[in-house]
């Protein structure tokens, strides 16, 4: 299903294929940080509004964008299978800088809460692997965060 999506972003749109991208960066990087919301089986008000933010800085999206793309993430991390889903599309459209940024997203996603639980870590590490982002540049974003 989520492919289906995407590629249905792709297809309808050959006249725009920058805003397409980040249209769907978009929408994998919600469909991950909600992914990390929900991996220590609690999604808080702090979390949620630490998504929100960091989706609208790193996207630049307006309200309304912003609140589609939210549903249809969630909609998709209900149904989707596996991480491959969304570290695939990462890996096909977003360079290194990017991939760094979405590593230090989901990091303060976690720690939206005062707390990383170990859940949260996995499933950070494994999207970090996944997408080629290298463990000292995990540890940067997860430093990064903590910091700040």
């Amino acid at each position: 299903m989520l492919i289906k999506v995407f590629k249905s972003l792709f297809e309808n749109s050959a006249d725009a294929p920058q805003r397409t991208t980040e249209h769907t960066l978009a929408l994998v990087a919600a469909a991950l940080l909600f992914e990390v919301a929900r991996a220590d089986f609690e999604q808080d008000a702090e979390e949620e509004a630490i998504l929100t933010k960091a989706l609208q800085e790193a996207f630049r999206l307006d309200r309304e964008t912003l609140a589609e793309i939210k549903q249809q993430a969630s909609a998709q991390v209900d149904e989707a299978t596996s991480l491959y889903e969304f570290t695939r599309i990462i890996n096909d459209h977003a360079d290194a800088n990017d991939k760094y940024t979405m590593v230090k997203l989901m990091w303060q996603v976690a720690h939206a809460d005062g707390e990383i639980s170990k859940y949260e870590e996995h499933l950070i590490r494994r999207v970090a692997e996944l997408i080629y982002v290298s463990h000292s540049d995990f540890i940067r974003a997860k430093h990064s965060t903590l910091k700040g």
